[in-house]
């Protein structure tokens, strides 16, 4: 690849001067408290009417556009300059937010041939006020996202669109670009493939699109390159003024000025529960050695006496009784197996290995190597592997070549990195579940938009059955008869292993269909491209949830739209909507139903036997076996909720460490 982004081309970057960040301070319980109640009592605001002064800021913006369609092309131009120049000398006021979103819009009519509507407008207010943004799928947050980050280019600041992923990056900017070009913008992507001096080129321009976890990293490398003092340290301040500007080692970056996050509630939360690490590869050799002896220990344990599983929260427990037996067996060996705590923690990933992590649905085998399945996007991710020797764990697992052990020569939190952004603000379609947590991590208030037409959605009654092999009979079924009213089926499915067994019960029944799932993942568009036609039966894991439009065919919206039907519960119940939001988009029909079993693997988390066989007793209802699930739901969102508090505690202990003895502030 070039070192020009194709979009940014002929733009000269200017130096970088100034890296602008906030300075990230721990809040204390009572700011937390705060927070919370300020954040509850914003929400209760936002989910009522539209007040009046939005009302008005609404008409203005309208009445702004009406006058601004009226002009040719070589006077709107004109007004394009002149409200440049404005925004840059007064910055982002009342008056020039409503200015800026009035040009924008009728920028985006003249270039993209379709007006934005007043719910996109009002969105666009909402993140340019540094709102999380909550929007129904299907209501163009795509678009929302453009209003905002034009005007705030046109105010001079620097604006980073962030994505779930890169090709989105890429897509967005592309089809947004002429918008961003005919109001004097320059826009660039960051690319995963893209070198140091094509990234530096693209966060030069007004407004650059790229991935959450390539804009993270690539500000966890300009911390590297900054030494311990920071990009404020007197060392860097005495650079600035006396030595000229040399490329090379100048940051990619120029600062974190403004950021609007699309699927905020991915990035923020979910993605929250891992935290971003720059390494350094071991030694393979050495970690094969461990790694085997590990699980062959760990194979040689006893459940129940040894160790236990916590199903609420997945993960394997040693008891003092199991300490015992693996320092038995690990007699006579040297190295890591003479300290008592580190074979511990060995032998203790090695059955988390062994009986959490499981083939087809955290991870795949592709030409020999494991490969992570994330498990709310449904997509692979080669290039990730687990820290702490997990991966080789899980490599060793399924006898596949063991890899180096990543070792962390610099780690952040997305919760830290967020909060560094002078501006922040987001979208989403599914925000509310987590509300509380985005006011008390990140200052962020939600702000629900209403759709631009009433949704005509509809959801049947679940029905949940005693075992797996019925519901996949029952989803058989209905798959059946909705397809033949002419109506296209999307049938979601948790995992890859999940999607194989309802390809199979549709095989059986000779009824024709495609899955996507992460070994197909090459199909994606193909697939997503036909998933509207009419008869049409697609299975899908979380791939076809969070950012996919299915476009219906001819004739589909008059036999009722496209029907979803969920064979199981997530972890989160934001992604239950997720998938259900992709039928109904924009005002059109559409359906879910929800078919369950008392055998999902979401009713491991609860461990009560005899709860679980009074709920398969025939005369127990509907009811009772539904809150089970809730119930189980509930742990799963708890238990990530507490993990994403213990990784921000564990970076707050390693902050201070860090700024004891001189590291990253």
């Amino acid at each position: 690849m070039s070192d020009t982004s194709p979009i940014c081309a002929g733009f000269a970057p200017p130096p970088v001067r100034y890296y602008a960040e906030r300075r990230d301070r721990d809040p204390g319980w009572l700011d937390e408290a705060g927070q919370a109640l300020l954040g509850r009592a914003a929400r209760l605001v936002a989910r009522g009417a539209v007040p009046l002064s939005d009302r008005l800021e609404l008409l203005a913006i309208l009445r702004q556009s009406q006058r601004l369609a009226g002009l040719d092309e070589a006077a709107f131009d004109e007004e394009i300059a002149q409200a440049r120049t404005r925004l840059r000398r007064e910055g982002l006021g009342r008056g020039t937010i409503r200015l800026g979103l009035a040009l924008a819009a009728e920028t985006g009519f003249r270039c993209l041939g379709f007006r934005p509507r007043k719910v996109q407008i009002r969105g666009a207010l909402a993140l340019l006020r540094c709102r999380l943004v909550e929007m129904d799928t299907g209501e163009g947050k795509t678009l929302t996202a453009a209003l905002a980050a034009s005007v705030a280019g046109m105010a001079g600041v620097p604006t980073h669109v962030i994505t779930v992923n890169s090709y989105l990056a890429e897509r967005d900017a592309v089809t947004l670009g002429p918008i961003y070009a005919r109001l004097g913008l320059s826009t660039g992507m960051i690319l995963e493939d893209a070198g140091p001096d094509a990234r530096r080129h693209a966060y030069r321009c007004d407004i650059t699109y790229g991935s959450n976890s390539d804009m993270a990293f690539d500000y966890l490398r300009d911390r590297l390159r900054f030494g311990p003092e920071g990009p404020r340290g007197l060392r860097q301040r005495l650079r600035r003024v006396t030595e000229p500007p040399d490329a090379r080692d100048e940051p990619v970056m120029r600062g974190l000025h403004f950021a609007i996050v699309d699927e905020a509630d991915s990035v923020l939360v979910d993605e929250a529960r891992t935290p971003l690490i720059i390494s350094r590869q071991s030694d393979p050799e050495e970690e094969a050695a461990w790694a085997t002896v590990a699980l062959d220990i760990a194979r040689r344990l006893t459940g129940g006496s040894d160790y236990r599983i916590i199903g609420d929260e997945r993960r394997v427990e040693l008891t003092k009784a199991g300490r015992e037996t693996v320092a038995r067996l690990a007699a006579g060996r040297d190295g890591i197996w003479q300290s008592p705590i580190r074979r511990g923690e060995v032998v203790h990933q090695a059955l988390t290995a062994l009986m959490i992590f499981k083939r087809g649905e955290h991870y795949l085998v592709n030409d020999g190597k494991v490969q992570i399945v994330d498990e709310y996007t449904g997509r692979l991710q080669p290039d990730r592997s687990w820290s702490d020797g997990m991966h080789q764990l899980v490599e060793a697992k399924e006898g596949v070549e063991i890899t180096g052990q990543n070792l962390a020569m610099a780690r952040m939190t997305y919760q830290r990195f967020f909060r560094r952004y002078l501006r922040l603000s987001g979208m989403t379609g599914t925000a509310r579940e987590v509300a509380d947590e985005l006011i008390i991590v990140y200052g962020l208030v939600t702000e629900r938009v209403p759709p631009h037409r009433p949704s005509r959605l509809r959801y049947r009654f679940p029905r949940v059955f005693r075992t797996e092999a019925a519901k996949w009979q029952a989803v058989v079924a209905e798959a059946q008869a909705e397809v033949a009213h002419g109506r296209p089926v999307l049938i979601g499915t948790r995992s890859v292993a999940a999607s194989q067994a309802v390809s199979a019960a549709l095989t059986v029944t000779d009824v024709p269909h495609r899955v996507l799932n992460a070994e197909t993942h090459a199909e994606s568009a193909a697939i997503i491209a036909e998933a509207g036609i009419a008869g049409r039966v697609t299975v899908a894991t979380n791939m076809a949830g969070r950012g996919v439009d299915i476009a219906l065919g001819a004739g589909v919206a008059e036999a009722g739209g496209l029907h979803i039907i969920r064979t199981e519960r997530h972890d989160s119940g934001r992604i239950d909507r997720q998938l259900a939001g992709r039928a109904g988009r924009r005002g059109e029909p559409g359906s879910v139903s929800t078919l369950l079993s008392l055998e999902d693997p979401l009713l491991d988390l609860i461990q009560a036997p005899v709860t679980r066989f009074c709920a398969r007793l025939p005369l127990i209802g509907l009811g009772p076996r539904l809150r089970l699930f809730d119930l189980a739901q509930a742990r799963a969102e708890r238990s990530h909720a507490r993990a994403r508090k213990d990784l921000v505690r564990q970076d707050r202990r390693l902050n201070q460490l860090m700024a004891f003895t001189g590291g990253l502030e």
